[in-house]
């Protein structure tokens, strides 16, 4: 599927006070997707690039294919084009980011366009900040409220809901039994551990078990895991005790922290000041030569999907991390990206999400740890 991808951003002050918006559209000419949103103080450069990031976010999720770029910014469209040099370190992860978006497509081109025809992602820009300035989160529509930029295209595609718990459901549940793998040496000392390799501690391997235990009577049927090695290690105890396969999917593995894994939070933030500002500024951001959440997010919707279709109606558990974990819970809930920010997980915690085939997901409980009281608490 082809389609095109409008995109701006803009700052009140540059820096200052900015927003993107970004329309995704099909090539006979409807509106597919809008996404918006304030991203707190940066400049327009940064603004630009954040916009052109969520707009092939959203092309990527409605299935895209071929895409074409086009922004009324001359200098992002040269530097994805790979004709101009990104010589402003704050915006080589933005850089970086979207060229590595722009490669998961089979063919995509890049064109400049005068600010008035670039009309439709100005306004969604604009409508982003103004909101912000309001306290407030963009929503389509120009509405504003206490939820995150959703788009026209899941509104008219997505099945009602129904008020699950007040009546039942008319299909059985997949269930997915989440579980975060135990203690490491990175997380001990709080450091960032993304696709980095690190064993179980101790601990780790202690937290492993008490929760294969927890699990012993769940009936799960398979273990599905992050092939990351901590994971593999959690996984590996809990098939000791249920006796079922474990099955490896990439798709679950910790996003890729890049330039920062094994860093604490306050060394990156003395290391790379701009970068961090950026990437706590919107889920669209990179860390240098990493992953962002937004793109995390895809892949693990992608694997969600594998495992709705190979095990539907059945119980799994899925042995991941933090982000993983965190994703599949605030999209169960259809919460913002943001939401991301605002959840807590513990080592070895365990989480579970329904998943009903004619009607919405049911998250039935977040971050479980009773059966670690014995266990020497870490991080």
């Amino acid at each position: 599927m082809r389609v095109a991808i409008e995109a701006d951003g803009g700052s009140r002050g540059n820096p200052g006070p900015a927003g993107y918006g970004a329309v995704v559209i099909s090539e006979d000419g409807e509106v597919l997707v809008e996404r918006a949103a304030g991203i707190g103080s940066a400049t327009n450069n940064v603004a630009e690039y954040s916009g052109l990031i969520a707009g092939l976010q959203a092309a990527l999720e409605v299935g895209a294919t071929h895409v074409d770029v086009r922004m009324d910014s001359k200098l992002v469209v040269e530097q994805v084009s790979g004709r101009w040099q990104v010589k402003n370190e704050g915006l080589r992860p933005l850089a970086r980011e979207a060229t590595q978006l722009l490669g998961r497509f089979d063919s995509f081109t890049a064109t400049w366009i005068p600010r008035e025809r670039n009309k439709y992602a100005d306004r969604l820009a604009n409508e982003a900040m103004d909101a912000a300035a309001q306290g407030h989160i963009w929503k389509p529509g120009g509405d504003t409220g206490p939820a995150d930029a959703a788009d026209r295209w899941l509104e008219k595609n997505a099945p009602k809901a129904k008020l699950v718990g007040w009546q039942d459901m008319g299909s059985k549940p997949t269930t997915t039994l989440l579980l975060r793998h135990g203690q490491t040496p990175l997380s001990i000392e709080k450091r960032f551990s993304g696709v980095g390799d690190p064993s179980l501690t101790e601990v780790g391997l202690a937290q492993a078990a008490a929760a294969a235990e927890r699990l012993r009577d769940s009936t799960a049927s398979v273990i599905i895991t992050s092939p990351l090695r901590r994971a593999q290690q959690t996984a590996a105890a809990v098939a000791s005790v249920l006796g079922v396969d474990v099955v490896t999917e990439p798709g679950f593995q910790e996003t890729d922290f890049g330039d920062w894994d094994g860093y604490t939070f306050g060394e990156v933030r003395e290391k790379w000041p701009v970068e961090m500002d950026a990437w706590l500024s919107s889920t669209a951001v990179a860390p240098p030569n990493g992953e962002s959440f937004d793109a995390t997010a895809v892949r693990v919707r992608k694997a969600r999907d594998k495992l709705l279709a190979a095990h539907g109606g059945k119980t799994v558990v899925i042995v991941s991390h933090v982000t993983p974990i965190k994703t599949l819970l605030r999209m169960a809930l259809e919460a913002p990206a943001t939401s991301l920010y605002r959840m807590h997980l513990d080592l070895a915690c365990l989480s579970n999400i329904q998943w009903f085939a004619d009607g919405p997901a049911v998250v039935r409980s977040m971050n479980e740890t009773h059966y670690l009281a014995a266990i020497t608490p870490g991080e």
